[in-house]
């Protein structure tokens, strides 16, 4: 499996760990949120940009909020790679016990630091419709 793909199903299943298991260690969100760029920036499905601070905020206020939760990564394609970067879309089902899964279409710019570790630069979600 390519790296950035792979970056993409490992990060997912840190933020199901995270968001969904209120039992889930400290060490889950430490690791989740080194996959982040200083300088990341993100818009939601609600139109609104985070920062790496807000990400940080969230992360850490939503710890175990969404108990139980799946997260199926699906679609991966590239749109762009190179040795240091990539944009990579992918769909997003999360599901949550009981309740009808919903999906999203997602984008993300990869940047690759001078020691080879990937990073999440900037992330952008659509709700599919």
């Amino acid at each position: 499996m390519n790296r950035f793909v792979k970056e993409v199903f490992d990060a997912h299943e840190l933020i199901r760990q995270w968001l969904g298991d209120e039992n889930s260690s400290q060490a889950i969100c430490d690791e989740l949120l080194a996959r982040f760029s200083a300088d990341y920036s993100m818009v939601t499905l609600t139109g609104h940009r985070l920062d790496y601070a807000a990400l940080r905020a969230f992360f850490t206020a939503q710890h175990g909020a969404k108990s139980g939760l799946k997260i199926q990564v699906e679609q991966p394609e590239f749109i762009a790679e190179s040795e240091f970067s990539a944009v990579v879309t992918y769909q997003e089902r999360q599901q949550l016990p009981g309740q009808t899964a919903t999906l999203r279409y997602s984008t993300v710019v990869f940047s690759v630091d001078g020691q080879g570790k990937i990073l999440w630069r900037h992330l952008h979600e659509t709700a599919a419709a």
